[in-house]
């Protein structure tokens, strides 16, 4: 554990209870980590993308585009050391083999409160982003959606999504073209806001992990936004840069009624500050809980506007995303993404096992 770790107050909720510990040495900041009982939910021999969990206990994940042929892209976990394609082995791709009919390369995951989970696929093999929603009771497909290449080029990146079933509508974000992509499910039409400030990297927003700067295709990593999470109500966009500090909102009418641009762009509100990150949950109480790739840990944005550690763990290794249940635990994926071929000049330094962990947060 980094010496930049020592002082923090750290918020850790155990058993529902919230316990406060001061930190002023390495080894105390170990043991209190020890204290967060992160507990493993899901081992796995190659890279998990990300994860989300219903209410009734089951956990679903991506396999991440950058962990390779797996010859399986969306899981079901059955055990501590067990999973099996979901919904079905015919949607998924078998090594190499990519077509219309099935998932090509997932990344965001996320549930409806009508009983649905959706997957943004980002097609990096056959040149399309989709979005797929299945029934997850009977795995049964509720949607699948193409987005238009002008608004999703074959150089984005659109790897998180939130979508709000009840109004009918899905919202993206697009790392590598900083953008926000709104779809409207009943005709599938799609438009895209982009080319704000809010969406961009930050200047100082340095991505360091371990004391080592993080490198992609050679120079320092700098990305726009991701993650971008939705408010209980359906009425609030949250959103913030991968290499940004800052935390943002805005209306989400403003999409669903297709105001132009400028109009979105003056309601854009800063909420407060957010660590740099990947994923990033928004529970029913307004809280926000942001992963902490420098730090190794989850970092928790109250409803008013404090941001405090919620955990560190040494073991927390690219957390990738964050994703709150309805019974108050945290779903994490944790994949040492930067230890891939894609940020580390061609050779994959990863070492498996890769795990998805759970932390008791009280957010339900």
């Amino acid at each position: 554990m980094q010496k930049t770790f020592t002082g923090l107050l750290l918020t850790l909720v155990v058993s529902g209870c919230g316990l406060l510990e001061n930190t002023n040495t390495d080894q105390n900041v170990e043991k209190a980590a020890t204290l967060a009982q992160l507990e493993t939910v899901l081992e796995l021999p190659f890279r998990p993308g990300n994860v989300s969990a219903t209410k009734s206990g089951r956990v679903f994940a991506t396999v991440h585009p950058f962990a390779g042929e797996q010859g399986i892209q969306l899981l079901e976990v059955t055990g501590p050391n067990s999973y099996q394609p979901w919904p079905s082995s015919k949607v998924q791709s078998p090594k190499g083999q990519y077509s219309e009919n099935t998932i090509d390369t997932p990344l965001g995951i996320t549930k409806d409160k009508q009983g649905g989970l959706w997957i943004v696929d980002m097609g990096l093999h056959i040149g399309k982003t989709r979005i797929w929603g299945f029934d997850i009771d009977s795995g049964e497909l509720i949607s699948k959606i193409v987005l238009p290449t002008d608004i999703a080029p074959a150089n984005s990146f659109v790897q998180d999504l939130v979508v709000d079933r009840e109004r009918g509508w899905v919202y993206l974000a697009d790392l590598a073209n900083p953008g926000i992509l709104a779809v409207e499910l009943a005709t599938n039409k799609v438009r895209r806001f982009g080319n704000h400030p809010s969406l961009k990297p930050e200047v100082n927003a340095k991505m360091v992990i371990n004391g080592q700067a993080v490198m992609f295709g050679g120079k320092p990593a700098n990305t726009g936004i991701n993650p971008i999470t939705l408010s209980a109500d359906g009425e609030t966009l949250f959103f913030g840069a991968m290499n940004g500090r800052t935390w943002y909102s805005v209306p989400a009418k403003l999409f669903r009624d297709g105001v132009a641009d400028d109009v979105i762009a003056h309601h854009i509100t800063r909420v407060g500050e957010k660590p740099i990150s990947d994923g990033a949950t928004t529970d029913s109480f307004g809280n926000h809980f942001i992963t902490n790739l420098n730090e190794n840990g989850i970092d928790k944005l109250s409803a008013n506007g404090v941001l405090t550690p919620l955990i560190r763990d040494a073991r927390l290794n690219w957390p990738d995303n964050v994703s709150a249940d309805d019974n108050g635990w945290l779903y994490i994926s944790v994949n040492q993404l930067h230890k891939s071929p894609r940020f580390s000049d061609g050779a994959d330094i990863g070492k498996a096992p890769y795990y998805i962990y759970r932390v008791w947060a009280n957010t339900q």
